[in-house]
């Protein structure tokens, strides 16, 4: 577990309203069976910086997000080319996006289908999607590994499209401010909490269930298993928003013994200041 006293995975949600039963969070202690935190618990996305916030200062806790930190920017050298008044700078970039989003609880919504819709695919209307995707320099080193290619930023619609989860959640991020530092965008501290990009189909994939949404204790626990972590003790059939909070959770505390998870081949210093990286790419 290196200095960190548990591992926490957040099963993001970019859905408009304000509680939102695609939210669920897990929680892994030292060699413990990972758990769910208030399972039944309907969040809302402000409910969940607060804990953060709270749990942060009480115990060093690595927590991760599975929504991406910043658009894409190497590929073109902007996040979203052709517009001004845009910062070149993820941090900016989230204070910018809080500016220019006026949903409930943490929505990002409006930034996207209104302040800079253009920029954004909602379908075939809007012509040939392969026009409007573009993907992260980490993505591209998870494809290369062999992993499945992750949804682009600017991908807006159908139900695995991330852009309005991850919009969100720079919001949160730009709340966060100083509270807890969030890596790569600021270097890992030698003590205290951390924020981490997660994404599920990397733990998934170490588990040995690539390419499976798990639903049953009984496929929950084989993922466990194969992150040599102890069964979950569950009560009831979890959904997989919990099975995937669950599996992340124990992924991340696993690849804590990795020498080169807060080091990865490819992460350059501009690359942490615009893009980041996603944990567990390595």
């Amino acid at each position: 577990m290196s200095r960190f006293s548990s591992c926490v995975a957040i099963d993001w949600s970019g859905a408009k309203g304000r509680r939102h039963k695609g939210i669920a969070i897990a929680e892994a202690r030292t060699d413990d069976p990972p758990r769910l935190v208030r399972p039944g618990h309907i969040w809302s996305r402000c409910e969940v910086l607060d804990w953060l916030v709270n749990r942060a200062a009480k115990e060093p806790t690595l927590f991760g997000f599975d929504f991406s930190f910043a658009p894409p920017f190497a590929e073109r050298g902007a996040y979203l080319p052709g517009e001004t008044g845009v910062p070149d700078n993820a941090r900016e970039f989230w204070a910018y996006v809080e500016r220019n989003s006026n949903d409930d609880d943490l929505g990002a919504a409006s930034f996207l289908e209104q302040v800079h819709r253009s920029h954004f695919y909602f379908g075939i209307a809007d012509g040939v999607k392969a026009d409007f995707v573009r993907f992260r320099t980490c993505d591209a080193v998870l494809n290369a590994q062999g992993g499945r290619k992750t949804a682009s930023a600017y991908d807006a619609i159908g139900a695995s499209q991330v852009a309005k989860a991850s919009f969100s959640g720079m919001r949160l991020l730009h709340r966060l401010g100083s509270n807890v530092a969030i890596w790569p965008m600021d270097p890992l501290p030698e003590d205290g909490s951390a924020v981490v990009e997660i994404y599920t189909r990397i733990y998934l994939r170490n588990a040995g269930m690539s390419g499976k949404k798990l639903r049953s204790r009984t496929d929950l626990n084989k993922a466990l298993a194969g992150l040599d972590s102890k069964p979950a003790r569950l009560r009831f059939e979890p959904n997989d928003h919990q099975t995937d909070a669950l599996v992340t959770a124990a992924g991340m505390r696993a690849h804590l013994s990795n020498p080169a998870a807060f080091s990865p081949s490819g992460l350059t210093k501009e690359l942490a200041r615009t893009e980041g990286w996603t944990f567990g790419i390595v």
